[in-house]
């Protein structure tokens, strides 16, 4: 008798428990019906009739994030930084999406990386664009048919993505954002034993990140680099023999069997995005500055001192340097130089100033918000 009145106060409480979650979702609904409204109220107020671009600030989307990170450190919530930057990059995703989506290009197919990059900053409720290379990406930005692009810059293990940094050398697009992914490969076929495999297709980048695991596990494989993870895999379902490297996602998308996971030589593999567009930002607070330069021809000693010089006197950090042959003449360079802050910054614009007037080429590629997470 004890023991039914037990399990009929547990019941009870639950009952009440799952009540009192039913009154919150009926709040949190009604809490994000209201800022839906808000959000178009906004871009009404901007450009009515306009296109997306027109009101979709990634300056005050890092600002919202970094306050949501905030107030879950702050209150030490049960859910995880990343669980909490999500949802509310979903909330605004979705709020944004209410007149039109945001049209995102991306190095396709389906199910590559950079596609993962592109939920990742911006949300699910966005239309993403499938393109066949990084030149293509680059192309469909500046001639209006996506809002903004998202490619690879560089990889933790490998380094830099050259084919993306040559194709700023001849665009006028700038850099309005960044993200960091981290990258699980994982080794997928129609097969299920490793010792089927005949040959691995995958990027090149891919293919360099699992280069140890490769030479212990499949010595013998032929590794064919493709143009994207994603078109390895395609490859994978279609061609007797061969396997890929890629993400879960793309054994999904695939129907591929998942043969080996976690196959990267280093546990923190990470790649970092850019999100290309066509605009120039104001300062988000905890911004990023891209610059393209390049020393006069012609001067040799001294000449990169010369252009850095600058960034010590007012006290800038420069956190990356690549250079990359110019395409102006042989043996010609120019550098791609990454610092902390914002180009208005009062320091880095006198830094700028005086960088400018030592350069034969000058521009600022864009100032961005810091990846959030």
């Amino acid at each position: 008798m004890a023991q039914k009145k037990v399990k009929r106060k547990a019941a009870g409480s639950l009952e009440t428990i799952r009540a009192r979650i039913d009154a919150l979702d009926a709040r949190l609904h009604a809490l994000i019906n209201e800022r839906a409204g808000l959000a178009r109220a906004v871009g009404a107020s901007k450009h009515a009739g306009g296109p997306a671009t027109d009101f979709y600030r990634p300056e005050r989307e890092a600002q919202v994030l970094r306050a949501a990170l905030e107030r879950n450190q702050r209150d030490k919530g049960p859910l995880t930084d990343t669980e909490i930057t999500r949802l509310f990059r979903e909330i605004m995703s979705a709020c944004l999406a209410q007149e039109k989506p945001l049209k995102v290009a991306y190095l396709g197919p389906e199910g590559t990386y950079t596609q993962a990059a592109v939920m990742k900053h911006f949300g699910h409720s966005v239309r993403a664009l499938a393109l066949s290379s990084v030149t293509e990406v680059f192309q469909d930005v500046v001639a209006g048919s996506a809002d903004f692009g998202v490619v690879a810059v560089e990889n933790s293990t490998e380094g830099t993505v050259t084919n993306t940094l040559d194709n700023f050398l001849g665009s006028p697009l700038h850099i309005c954002g960044e993200v960091e992914l981290r990258i699980h490969h994982c080794l997928m076929g129609k097969m299920k034993q490793a010792r089927k495999v005949l040959r691995v297709c995958a990027h090149a980048q891919a293919l360099a990140q699992c280069r140890g695991w490769l030479d212990e596990h499949l010595p013998h494989a032929e590794r064919v680099a493709t143009a994207s993870n994603a078109e390895g895999a395609r490859r994978a379902r279609d061609e007797s023999g061969t396997a890929a490297i890629a993400g879960e996602t793309a054994a999904e998308i695939y129907g591929l069997n998942l043969i080996a996971q976690g196959i990267e030589d280093r546990p923190d593999n990470t790649t970092r995005f850019l999100v290309i567009g066509r605009k120039l930002l104001k300062p988000s607070g905890k911004d990023k500055t891209t610059l393209l330069v390049a020393a006069p021809h012609g001067e040799s000693s001294g000449a990169l001192y010369r252009l850095l010089e600058p960034l010590a006197r007012n006290g800038i950090s420069m956190t990356r340097i690549e250079s990359r042959p110019s395409g102006r003449g042989k043996w010609q360079y120019v550098f791609f130089l990454d610092i902390d802050g914002h180009a208005d910054d009062p320091p880095v614009a006198r830094a700028l100033k005086s960088l400018r007037g030592r350069s034969s080429m000058f521009r600022v590629l864009g100032s961005y918000p810091r990846s959030v997470l």
